[in-house]
């Protein structure tokens, strides 16, 4: 080996011999001619099975769900901020939340077209992240319920997810954090930073990665972050308690943000220093006896000087005027969120605004952009609205994303009563995924050989649903699978909502056949679907039953024993109420069929003294089993209103197009399934397409939060010009699922 980098190191007739012979037998080459092949300085590098450097380089159309914004009172326009004639902003960077796979997200953002606007907003300055280190977690989740606590599991897409990323143990967990890590430095700007946030688990690993990610020389620090005190820590028998997290800090370059950060001197230690204090509470310094009088008249004039009894001068200190101690790599001054703390969500690893605080100011600016792509219960983008930056946080999980939606919505109400400025916020998905992200075709594989293996692999899925749904399998037809009990069954794709294209075909090859019965099966349902699609499918004598796949189709056992149950869609019924020129929205009704386990299977695993809390076609009950073996329950939820945690209204739906911008190929036409016909405008390198969709306003909304349980169940009255218009209402439950319904009214002529 060369013991400088300037050696050459020449291979023996041996060595160039045994490499040959390996290559011809298909043998992968001993670890060592890597060092000797190619030219690689690392000293130290963390090896891991399946490790690769190559990453995702897809580039997915951002999909704008929800436009979300508190009115203002005041009216303004500036490089900054435009706002409407109702207060509400229609100029400027929109801080984005973004639900889905942050693989997608990351290289979606790296090389599409949101990249432009990233740029064009100085770039992103600050990353933390906080991924699940526990290589055992998954996306259930506890909701509470009165006094009791029931765990949700993951729907389906978070599951797949789960399964195909961390799920299957350490080296599982650093192939996917590498990755997301390589993109997250390439979206930095080049004056960026990145806080990684980890524990005892995985903190080596970590430590490596981003040695190798960034280089050495990038490494800033390693801090300590103290969650507990010593009298709150569990003792444990032959170890040492756990009661601290690692923090690494690294930048892209050795130009980076950095601003000074102190802690508050304690009171002892402000009365140690500056002694004496007056009676208008200042801190007095030494005397100043140097001073000229020149100096002495202008802090005098300035309320800087104190006159003692004896007639000595001393300076005047505010308290905010005292920097405090320089913050280090120990913080053990930020505790941990209080569960009756006004930010506390009841979110399991939320962090202490307190940290996330500190770590936005010392590593960016005002105005600055910051990111978080496992945003959790959205505590970096909560403090990052609060000190006046802009923001990127992204989380696959469903409820994450909802918990951080009323977060936010809280944030601007506090700063719009507080008189700061705050920003409107969007909720974005990569909607349209294809189909190999989910499926899992080989993408080295040559076109022809991916067409054959993803038609394979949907034919097994179509069965598999099948054979759950205990349907038989029917051929011939262009949108059924199968059929049951006299009606017709068709099978939504795996990895995408059931759209209102996928339905409408449905009703045409019904229409055609003289088909009148059909089931519709999907994972998720596109927003806005229902029931209005269903009442033109009934106008035409089709009856159409949309019903959510569970996850258990997974589970053969489940499926063997025909214990799988499909569940219907949930529905909102709602009631307008006029008032001159003016409506309001009454929600009058919202039924849930969700189901997870069942009473019989509760009833039978529950040992003596037990309880299990199970939900079944929408009522959720706890089963219990006492001392004697007497089996009780409970319905915890015997109102519809037990199950809403969030409501909202769009007074004016179908008034905001939902428009992407997609990449222009020189010489070809772009062609999004489901989208008009791009228009072509000017030389740009992007063309903007809509894609027949509608953003929902959010113009209107209630929610309960752990402190307060409440619920208005009738809107405000909204002003609206007479004439027809739609209005959409949306409902997300106690799990953070949506439902949208869209009603039609005259307004000045009723509805």
């Amino acid at each position: 080996m060369p013991r400088n980098e300037s050696e050459k190191y020449e291979l023996s007739d041996a060595e160039k011999r045994d490499i040959i012979k390996l290559i011809n037998a298909g043998k992968p080459l001993p670890e060592k001619y890597r060092f000797l092949l190619f030219e690689d300085k690392r000293e130290v590098e963390l090896v891991w099975n399946g490790k690769t450097r190559e990453v995702c380089n897809v580039i997915l159309p951002f999909h704008t769900l929800e436009h979300i914004d508190e009115p203002r009172k005041e009216q303004r326009d500036d490089e900054e901020f435009s706002f409407d004639t109702g207060g509400r902003q229609v100029k400027g960077w929109t801080n984005k939340l973004i639900w889905g796979d942050n693989k997608l997200i990351l290289s979606s953002l790296k090389a599409g077209a949101l990249r432009q606007q990233i740029e064009k907003n100085g770039g992103i300055k600050l990353i933390y992240i906080d991924p699940p280190f526990d290589v055992g977690a998954d996306f259930s989740m506890d909701i509470e319920i009165g006094d009791d606590t029931f765990t949700k599991k993951p729907n389906i897409l978070e599951e797949i997810a789960y399964r195909d990323t961390w799920g299957k143990g350490v080296d599982s967990f650093i192939a996917m954090i590498y990755e997301r890590l390589v993109l997250m430095r390439d979206l930095l700007s080049n004056d960026g930073s990145i806080y990684v946030h980890c524990d005892w688990r995985v903190q080596g690993f970590m430590r490596l990665i981003l040695d190798e990610i960034f280089g050495k020389s990038l490494f800033q620090n390693e801090l300590i972050w103290k969650r507990q005190s010593p009298s709150s820590s569990k003792a444990r028998a032959l170890k040492y308690s756990a009661d601290h997290d690692t923090i690494y800090y690294y930048t892209k370059s050795l130009k980076y943000v950095f601003n000074k950060t102190y802690t508050d001197y304690p009171k002892e230690e402000i009365e140690k220093r500056f002694k004496q204090r007056d009676d208008k509470g200042y801190y007095k310094d030494a005397e100043l006896a140097t001073y000229s009088e020149q100096t002495l008249s202008k802090l005098k004039a300035e309320n800087k000087l104190i006159i003692t009894s004896g007639g000595k001068y001393r300076y005047k200190i505010y308290l905010d005027e005292i920097e405090g101690i320089l913050v280090d790599t120990i913080w053990a001054d930020l505790p941990p969120v209080n569960s009756q703390a006004f930010q506390d969500t009841g979110y399991a690893t939320q962090k202490p605004e307190g940290l996330l605080d500190r770590i936005i100011n010392a590593s960016s600016n005002q105005g600055d952009l910051v990111a978080d792509f496992f945003s959790g219960s959205g505590t970096t983008c909560a403090v990052a609205e609060k000190l006046g930056r802009k923001w990127i946080a992204a989380d696959l999980g469903k409820f994450a994303i909802h918990t951080t939606r009323k977060r936010m919505i809280g944030a601007q109400r506090q700063l719009k009563a507080e008189g700061k400025d705050y920003r409107a916020f969007e909720v974005l998905n990569l909607g349209k995924y294809e189909r190999q992200h989910y499926i899992g075709i080989n993408p080295n594989l040559r076109e022809a050989e991916q067409q054959k293996q993803l038609e394979q692999k949907e034919t097994a899925f179509v069965e598999l649903i099948l054979r759950a749904y205990r349907a038989e399998k029917t051929e011939g037809f262009k949108t059924f699978n199968g059929k049951k009990a006299g009606r017709m069954v068709s099978i939504g794709p795996v990895n995408l909502p059931v759209t209102r294209l996928f339905v409408e075909e449905v009703i045409l090859e019904c229409r055609q056949k003289h088909i009148t019965k059909v089931d519709i099966l999907g994972f998720e349902f596109e927003m806005g679907l229902f029931p209005n699609l269903l009442d033109e499918a009934k106008a035409k004598g089709i009856d159409i039953s949309p019903k959510y796949i569970p996850a258990d189709v997974f589970d053969k056992r489940a499926v063997e024993k025909n214990q799988v149950v499909f569940h219907n869609v949930s529905y909102i019924e709602v009631k307008p109420i006029f008032k001159a020129n003016s409506i309001a929205i009454e929600l009058t009704d919202f039924s849930v069929f969700y189901s997870q386990d069942s009473i019989a299977s509760a009833e039978a695993s529950l040992k003596e003294k037990g309880s299990k809390i199970v939900v079944e076609v929408g009522k959720m009950i706890k089963v219990s089993k006492d001392a004697r073996g007497f089996v009780s329950r409970e319905v915890l939820t015997d109102k519809w209103t037990d199950w809403i945690d969030y409501w909202s209204v769009d007074f004016n739906f179908e008034n905001k197009r939902e428009i992407i911008r997609v990449k222009r190929e020189p010489g070809k036409q772009v062609s999004i399934p489901g989208m008009e016909r791009p228009e072509q405008i000017g030389l740009s390198e992007y063309e903007e397409v809509w894609t027949g969709d509608y953003i929902f306003e959010n113009e209107w909304q209630t929610f309960r939060t752990k402190k307060d349980r409440s619920l208005e169940l009738t809107s405000v009255f909204h002003e609206c010009p007479p004439g027809r218009r739609k209005l959409a209402i949306k409902v997300v439950d106690i799990f953070g699922n949506d439902t949208l319904t869209v009603i039609e009214v005259n307004i000045g002529g009723r509805s």
